[in-house]
């Protein structure tokens, strides 16, 4: 595909760091705005010649508060006076799927409930509205300014099937949007966050027994966090996000919009049957809460594909990431800094003592990395990153990379204090490989701070194994673990021994079974990295 100039993408980027603080964005939308208060409609009536869509023809788009999109006979586009950084959506909102190929179109940001800093005059909204998006609809969205946030007490239900998945992305995925002619890329617009009443280490005990937890989020000001780790923010089942995300903005380095960011969101929620791609920033991050992954891809995301951090407590089971290359004006540029950044925690101590340091159980995990330095920071291409006492046990990971290393990327880094969680034997791989030309410290005798062998650590008495740059691991798809291969010399964990029902039982490890080819899973892994790889 085109990909629009390096130069828009520092354009953007400066554009939102001059935003300033208070989460106030400001982006030009792209796209010119058509749509109308169709607040003397209603829903089942065909607006008036003019007011909203083509005459004679019923306005299908969502409404919300007597404001409604504009229908052109095919695609549904919405104002500002619809959805804007200054509108708060507060009753319930459906997009449906829409005939011909047609699209909701939003030029500004889509805000889902009444954000409140309980410190202030407010409180939260404990049965907030419902943005439901339906199988097969599309929602695109023009600039940095147009973003989903879901408040806290509010929820997002984007549920699709295997055949109609709901669709997130860049308006200019549309030729009839694509003003400037170049096509999709990353960072054209902001993605979705996620707000919930989770438990985060950026709280203490105090606030939390007082109810004034309020974190300000990344990237865009709003607040999260609470003293629930079963909150329910909605889920999302069969969704593809594409083209989102940011670079830093005025807070500096780390202050940015992910594709999808899950600010405290509890283990009521779930995200099944996911495809990010081309994020700007991080697939996902967890700032703390309980919620629970399964099945999603994550393809070409520039920074980190799984961001943990804050103590996150959920669980995971069949991640397939890869970095790769987009091309930009006739060149190719890499993609990808970690496939895992894993941090445990903001803050530590007495005052934090209910809020733990991230330790999820993450099973059946693929990461392919190149050799490449990322287009947006210079950074490597690294399968895990570990800082800040992460700590967790991970099974069934198989870590692969199988080009020439000359650009110290590398399998496993541990930056910080990431060595605590090995050094309290609370970080474990169990049955896993890694398959990587370039091991650095692990060919070496590096020991850890206790003088453990990291060598002897990550192959854990010889259940895990180190499978060199040459091995061969996937089936002739090129993505599937071959377990019938030689070079393979580890059994997968089955994982009924963790007595957890999220996980399913398996016997293969990496992310997807090369004898398993008929299962949506299969399937929905071997789409998105087609669809990646024509991109």
């Amino acid at each position: 595909m085109k990909l629009q100039t390096l130069f828009k993408v520092t354009a953007i980027a400066s554009a939102l760091a001059l935003a300033g603080c208070g989460g106030d964005i400001s982006v030009n939308p792209t796209v010119n705005d058509n749509s109308t208060n169709n607040s003397g409609n209603t829903v089942n009536n065909p607006p008036a010649e003019g007011g909203g869509g083509d005459s004679g023809t019923e306005n299908i788009c969502a409404v919300h508060n007597g404001v409604q999109g504009a229908f052109d006979g095919r695609d549904c586009e919405y104002n500002l006076e619809f959805a804007s950084r200054n509108v708060e959506i507060t009753e319930d909102v459906t997009f449906a799927e829409l005939p011909d190929g047609g699209v909701h179109v939003f030029d500004g940001a889509l805000l889902i409930g009444e954000d409140c800093d309980t410190t202030t005059a407010c409180s939260i909204e404990e049965n907030g509205p419902v943005m439901t998006v339906e199988p097969g609809a599309t929602l695109a969205f023009t600039s940095g300014e147009a973003i989903i946030r879901v408040a806290r007490g509010a929820k997002l239900n984007a549920i699709g099937t295997f055949d109609k998945p709901v669709t997130f992305t860049s308006a200019n995925a549309f030729t009839r949007f694509d003003v400037v002619g170049n096509g999709p890329r990353f960072a054209d617009w902001g993605g979705i966050i996620v707000n919930g009443q989770g438990i985060t280490n950026q709280c203490t005990d105090a606030q939390r027994d007082a109810d004034t937890c309020n974190v300000a989020s990344e990237g865009i000001v709003s607040y999260y966090g609470g003293n629930d780790n079963a909150d329910d923010s909605g889920s999302m089942k069969y969704a593809k996000i594409w083209y989102a995300g940011s670079g830093p903005r005025a807070g500096g380095d780390g202050d940015d919009l992910n594709s999808l960011t899950l600010n405290a969101v509890g283990s009521g929620s779930s995200y099944e049957f996911v495809h990010i791609h081309q994020g700007y920033d991080d697939g996902i991050e967890f700032f703390g809460g309980a919620a629970n992954v399964k099945h999603v891809v994550f393809t070409d995301t520039q920074d980190d594909s799984m961001d943990i951090d804050a103590g996150w407590q959920g669980n995971a089971q069949f991640l397939f990431i890869k970095h790769g290359t987009v091309n930009v004006d006739g060149t190719d540029v890499f993609m990808g800094n970690g496939g895992f950044e894993a941090d445990g925690e903001k803050n530590s101590g007495p005052d934090y003592s209910q809020a733990p340091t991230s330790r999820p159980n993450i099973a059946n995990v693929t990461v392919v990395t190149t050799d490449g330095l990322s287009t947006r920071d210079n950074d490597p291409s690294t399968a895990m990153k570990f800082d800040d006492n992460f700590q967790g046990q991970l099974y069934n990971f198989l870590l692969v990379k199988d080009d020439v290393s000359t650009n110290d990327t590398r399998c496993i880094l541990f930056t910080g204090d990431g060595e605590l969680g090995v050094t309290g034997g609370d970080l474990n791989f169990f049955n896993s490989a890694m398959a990587c030309v370039a091991e650095n410290e692990f060919t070496s005798s590096a020991l850890f701070a206790d003088g453990t062998s990291r060598q002897e650590w990550f192959d854990n008495g010889g259940v895990n194994a180190r499978l060199g740059g040459n091995a061969s691991v996937f089936a002739a798809d090129g993505f599937s673990t071959d377990m019938s291969s030689a070079d393979i010399t580890v059994t997968a964990n089955d994982l009924s021994a963790l007595g957890n029902s999220f996980f399913d039982t398996v016997d293969y490890i990496g992310a997807v079974s090369s004898t398993d080819t008929s299962s949506e899973w299969y399937q929905w892994v071997q789409t998105a990295l087609t669809a990646a790889e024509q991109d």
